[in-house]
């Protein structure tokens, strides 16, 4: 039907009825190089017959040999809804171009990242990357991470929270915050509260992360996006030292 290549599902975790964990493994295609930060368009077929497509920042490192993706349900949306009735052994389609510019800054070794739910993904792949690449000698020197990371309630944070808690108590190069803005609705959160941009300052301030030595991404919600650069634009970081993605 389709001539793009296709990919397995070999494992999946929900971490609430409209989040989760999605892992594919290629299965008549090399696994495709890609720059951490950047994007994979998966499809599927629509009630039409044609494929529908969409893009998702891709949460594995290069080094791994499958693909993971961070999603989001949207109820009323064309794919995602396919998505959600995956069962492992499934195929959807991937692109085998990979594409973004959304990219670690290599000149500057300290970096600033600011997500709200899914926008960990590029996070994620860029630390897991850098772990990786620490072990086989291809990077001397750590680039540090401060990483804010917001959700409503904790249980959308998922299996990743407990992933970057474990990275940071044992590497120092990385300071992981994770904040819940409902703390009313998350009675056993004993974590930071507010959104990220209520806390970003505070600790950009706290482990000394300044616009003379970092950059701040920040990737998610356009109303977090847009907060987290007047925040930051106040904290004196120029135009040229806020990356942005955003997913809506």
């Amino acid at each position: 039907m389709s001539q793009f290549p296709q990919a397995e599902l070999i494992e999946r975790i929900d971490f609430s009825e409209d989040l989760g964990m999605f892992k594919f493994r290629p299965i008549d295609m090399q696994k495709p190089n890609f720059i951490p930060g950047q994007y994979a368009t998966i499809g599927l077929e629509g009630d039409d017959g044609k494929i529908i497509w969409r893009p998702y920042s891709i949460v594995s490192s290069p080094y791994e040999d499958f693909i993971e993706f961070y999603i989001e349900l949207v109820p009323n949306g064309k794919l995602t809804p396919r998505i959600w009735k995956l069962k492992v052994g499934d195929k959807v389609w991937i692109r085998p171009r990979i594409v973004g510019k959304f990219n670690l800054v290599q000149e500057v070794k300290k970096h600033i990242f600011a997500a709200t739910v899914t926008g960990a993904a590029p996070f994620i792949s860029m630390i897991r990357t850098q772990i990786y690449d620490l072990e086989a000698g291809r990077l001397k020197e750590p680039h540090r991470f401060l990483f804010i990371h917001g959700a409503s309630r904790s249980k959308e944070l998922g299996i990743y929270r407990n992933e970057l808690t474990e990275i940071s108590k044992k590497f120092d190069w990385l300071i992981y915050i994770p904040t819940v803005s409902r703390p009313w609705e998350d009675p056993e959160w004993t974590g930071e509260t507010g959104r990220v941009e209520d806390v970003i300052r505070k600790y950009s301030d706290m482990y000394l992360f300044s616009y003379k030595d970092s950059v701040v991404y920040a990737c998610g919600n356009p109303d977090m996006i847009q907060n987290v650069k007047g925040v930051m634009k106040r904290a004196k970081f120029p135009e040229d030292k806020i990356e942005e993605e955003k997913y809506y």
